[in-house]
């Protein structure tokens, strides 16, 4: 029986067919090259170059942020602004406005009319006011003949007095006389009797010309103290006078010093209120308020130079000197100063206020306006010599700037601290003597 079916064929092909493709698989692999082994000079290399660039990434990072060992000696903020003392000129009477000279953006001079209030009852208040002072001066005229009345009735009655007397010694010496007739019987009882009563109406004369000249007196006393009286009421109608012109000046509203205007709110023919805020007034004088954090505050001092890039000028570059330091951060100043003694406490760096001056004579100084956004770098490498121990700039204070290592460390040699008196020559010195500073013991 013949073994050779095609099944048995089939499956022996199939069979020389994998033989073949394992052979060629064999020679493939036999003609390919061996798998490298790891090189460990490699593994090396490649960790340093790891190493360089995560090292290089770290130095780039501390240099945008200027950490050590790249800090530097300027400090800049992006919180300042500029400055200016702009004035809301309002009114300080009420009334309707019957004229408004100005428009808005409008430059003025201190003095010119800018708006004015209809002004008809205050003059009439004035002139009333005018019509008082004279009356009242027209009083302390006539109080001077008042005074010279009350004179001439003391001299009247010291003249009636004088007559009263008179006429008293005459009745004594008559009465004397008739008592001496009447002792011998010269004359009647009847005539001794009247003559005593003459001598009784005598000195009551006396007494009542006495107290007549003692009234006259008092008056006169009245009449000066009265002039004291109206001498104040003359005072007071001129303060009144004075305080009716200041009321009548204050219906013409003008501008207190040279500026610029703001925007123009008030309107011809409208009724303002006492306070109302009309325009507002912006002068030429400003300056830079850059609000540096506490950790920025360390060698920042009176007197070092600044500059500052103006958002609204393309980042315009000015310069100006550090003037004055705030003595207290900005939230010691806030209408709600925080409290830290209750609650979690989170710390917040804060910011001191520093107050720039602007160098003159920079052309793009003129454009500059209140409220601009500015960043501020103030050059701390400049040390500058105290001669007080306040924050204002003294003409003793100079400021050096370095220009290489060696003249910053020259720089920092130039104002070397100030040794303190030793003990023993404190205790030596009076207490009355100032203690001298810098005095070997």
């Amino acid at each position: 029986m013949d073994n050779n079916t095609p099944d048995n064929a089939s499956s022996s092909d199939s069979r020389v067919a994998a033989v073949a493709a394992a052979a060629a698989a064999a020679a493939v692999a036999a003609s390919a090259p061996a798998a490298p082994v790891p090189d460990r000079r490699a593994q090396i290399i490649s960790s340093i170059i790891f190493a360089l660039v995560a090292l290089i990434g770290v130095l780039i990072v501390l240099y945008a942020w200027r950490l050590p060992p790249f800090s530097s000696a300027i400090v800049s903020t992006e919180n300042a602004l500029v400055r200016g003392q702009v004035t809301l000129i309002g009114t300080q009477l009420p009334g309707y406005v019957v004229e408004v000279r100005v428009q808005d953006f409008q430059y003025v001079k201190q003095g010119e009319l800018l708006a004015l209030i209809d002004d008809r009852i205050y003059q009439q208040r004035y002139e009333q006011a005018q019509a008082q002072v004279a009356a009242q001066k027209a009083a302390l005229e006539n109080w001077a003949q008042s005074h010279r009345s009350a004179q001439a009735g003391v001299l009247l009655n010291e003249a009636t007095l004088a007559n009263a007397q008179a006429q008293a010694a005459k009745s004594l010496a008559d009465l004397k006389r008739v008592d001496a007739l009447a002792a011998d019987g010269s004359l009647s009882q009847r005539e001794q009797d009247a003559t005593r009563a003459a001598r009784t109406q005598t000195v009551a004369a006396v007494e009542q010309a006495r107290a007549n000249l003692e009234i006259s007196k008092q008056q006169v006393r009245t009449v000066t103290v009265n002039k004291l009286s109206l001498e104040a009421a003359v005072a007071n109608a001129e303060a009144a006078l004075k305080a009716a012109r200041v009321d009548l000046d204050n219906t013409r509203i003008t501008a207190p010093e040279d500026g610029q205007l703001g925007q123009v709110t008030v309107r011809k023919g409208a009724y303002v209120n006492t306070g109302a805020q009309l325009m507002g007034l912006v002068p030429k004088q400003l300056w830079v308020i850059a609000n540096l954090k506490e950790t920025q505050m360390n060698h920042v001092q009176v007197g070092q130079p600044a500059t500052f890039k103006v958002d609204a000028l393309d980042g315009a570059k000015l310069t100006g000197v550090v003037e004055q330091i705030s003595p207290a951060t900005g939230s010691e100043f806030s209408v709600l100063p925080a409290d830290n003694a209750t609650g979690n406490f989170v710390k917040i760096a804060q910011r001191i206020p520093v107050r720039i001056r602007i160098d003159q004579g920079q052309a793009n100084a003129r454009r500059l306006a209140p409220g601009m956004s500015v960043i501020v770098s103030i050059d701390t490498s400049v040390k500058v010599r105290e001669t007080s121990h306040t924050n204002a700039p003294t003409a003793g204070a100079t400021a050096v700037a370095p220009t290489s290592p060696t003249a910053a460390s020259a720089a920092r040699t130039i104002a070397p601290p100030v040794p303190v008196a030793a003990p023993a020559a404190r205790a030596a010195a009076p207490a009355s003597a100032p203690v001298a500073i810098g005095a070997k013991p």
